[in-house]
């Protein structure tokens, strides 16, 4: 299966419909995307801390699901109105003061349900921090 867009098209199109994403300053970035699947990394930053110096859940929640709707975006194309339908997380051990990494890939790709899993890891490191299933609704062609 061939990807409708790239890294840098997937990256622009946020930029144009999802400008809040960087707000206070760009920290995720799409690294690669491939068939059925996208590996994004959010920078290590002190916004997204949680007491302790740790990573906060909510910003791995963040890029689980944003790593999962790149990856669909990428088999699709621009569609801004596929939209999560249901998200799991497993928080599986602290991570590191690094970059979190996300690497998703899609598990089943329909005309109107996209089934994904993702997992997060700091950056340099072999074991999982977090595991995410989720499955998003993409609109009827018109």
């Amino acid at each position: 299966m061939t990807t409708r867009m790239t890294a840098s098209q997937i990256e622009d199109y946020l930029d144009q419909v999802f400008p809040q994403l960087h707000f206070g300053g760009r920290t995720y970035f799409v690294e690669e995307v491939g068939p059925m699947s996208a590996r994004m990394r959010c920078d290590y930053h002190e916004r997204h801390l949680r007491p302790g110096g740790t990573i906060s859940g909510p910003t791995m929640m963040a890029l689980a699901d944003l790593a999962l709707y790149v990856a669909i975006l990428a088999q699709i194309g621009p569609v801004g109105l596929a939209v999560t339908t249901s998200l799991n997380y497993n928080f599986l051990r602290k991570p590191g003061q690094a970059a979190l990494i996300g690497e998703a890939k899609l598990l089943k790709l329909g005309k109107r349900l996209a089934v994904g899993e993702v997992a997060l890891f700091s950056q340099g490191e072999s074991e999982m921090v977090c595991h995410a299933t989720g499955t998003y609704s993409i609109p009827a062609e018109r």
